[in-house]
């Protein structure tokens, strides 16, 4: 057994011994488990993927006179201020306003047009891209309402603001991180337009999201390890693991080697991200779906005994996930069964005696550059460890939302 202390000690005094999960997967092939947990100190592993539950905490600071925000834009994307005067969360998939003309936009512009406000709603642009932006020092115009009272009498604001210009700016993501998800397809007769992106008809192509064998929950599948407080690598900057995701799921049904066979675990996490880089902060666009954020984390996972050797030891091949079927409009669509992510990454899978070409929404090239960048700052005693200060949840139940009285089950 070792202690994260023991290994915080070994990282500042330049002797630790830090691999990607890549390495460590390829070294126990050839040299073991003990083996491998008497050479290594900590795993490293990372995912690049949209994590669409995802925003950002802004304070602007006080207007003089002072003003309780009821309403506000940042480069036209609406943000949310029903809390402090001037603490606002832009989320990344709101999408951005601007001033409806006469004439109705082409369907080929992504605008559609919004009855209630008499605006043109820009699909392409999001709070991602915003959030993007401010991390890469660019100028964001802002505009604000008020509602005046006596210590807040002004009704508008407008200015341009920098990341340097605002008091508080770091993300906070309800949901990050999902330990496995869902290959999708579409068995219509027409392009349906998804979170996962563009599912081409009569199973015409198949899309996942988790990087598989390398993402970071799979690497702890019971975890262990990984709990609130848990210090990350977030957006190229610091992070932490602040609670339990939303969605958070662990007792989804799981394989032999603990890993699950669908959606199971999430984290929310949190971080400066005045201390990020855009390079790993991107806002992204799904066509006639709308905005997102493409966000690189990187995990590091303490070596404390040889079970946790085992469980990082695992394969694409050892590790599956359920076909849905979008062209049903249901919480709970059919299933074409389970593929491993060996299947998924060789870029076809067979779907009742047919081959369907798949595609990642996870950069695995991406995935692979966070765990190394994580790695070499553990190397050279700019990371250290933490110990969670509390465990994540591990019977959760996954509760749905049906009309009262509905006769659903909570099992279906």
């Amino acid at each position: 057994m070792r202690t994260i202390a023991e290994i915080n000690d070994k990282i500042l005094s330049g002797q630790v011994s830090a691999w990607t999960v890549e390495e460590l997967k390829a070294k126990v092939q050839d040299i073991g488990v003990k083996q491998a947990f008497q050479e290594v100190d900590v795993i490293c592993t990372g995912t690049f993927e949209p994590m669409e539950s995802s925003g950002a905490i802004i304070n602007l600071g006080h207007t003089d006179p002072p003003i309780k925000i009821s309403q506000c834009w940042f480069d036209g994307v609406p943000a949310y201020a029903g809390f402090g005067a001037v603490d606002l969360y832009l989320g990344a998939t709101a999408v951005s306003f601007r001033s409806f003309g006469s004439d109705l936009p082409d369907s080929s512009t992504n605008e559609i047009k919004d009855i209630d406000t008499n605006s043109k709603i820009n699909l392409k642009r999001g709070g991602g891209h915003v959030i993007e932006d401010l991390i890469a020092g660019k100028t964001i115009h802002f505009k604000a309402l008020g509602q005046p009272t006596d210590c807040y009498p002004r009704d508008s604001f407008e200015n341009t603001i920098t990341k340097d210009t605002i008091n508080q700016f770091y993300l906070f993501n309800p949901r990050s991180l999902y330990q496995n998800f869902i290959v999708g397809v579409n068995g219509s007769d027409r392009p349906l337009y998804t979170y996962l992106g563009t599912l081409q008809p009569r199973l015409g192509n198949a899309v996942f999201s988790n990087p598989g064998a390398i993402s970071p929950l799979l690497n702890d599948p019971d975890l262990n390890l990984i709990g609130i407080g848990t210090k990350i690598w977030l957006g190229g900057g610091v992070g932490y693991v602040a609670w339990e995701g939303t969605q958070h799921f662990p007792r989804q049904k799981r394989l032999p080697n603990r890993t699950p066979i669908g959606p199971a675990a999430t984290v929310a996490v949190i971080g400066d991200a005045k201390q990020m880089d855009a390079h790993w902060v991107r806002g992204c666009y799904f066509q006639n779906y709308g905005s997102s954020l493409m966000l690189g984390v990187g995990v590091p996972l303490p070596v404390l005994e040889e079970e946790v050797i085992v469980h990082c030891a695992v394969q694409d091949k050892d590790i599956v996930a359920p076909v849905m079927d979008f062209s049903i409009p249901r919480r709970v669509r059919p299933t074409f069964g389970l593929v491993t992510y060996q299947q998924l990454k060789s870029g076809r899978i067979s779907i009742e005696g047919k081959p369907v070409r798949v595609a990642p929404l996870a950069s695995i090239s991406f995935s692979r550059q966070i765990a190394e960048e994580l790695k070499q700052q553990i190397e050279r005693g700019e990371f250290t460890l933490t110990e969670p200060v509390a465990s994540l949840p591990k019977e959760r139940t996954f509760i749905p939302q049906d009309p009262r009285g509905s006769s659903i089950s909570l099992e279906e």
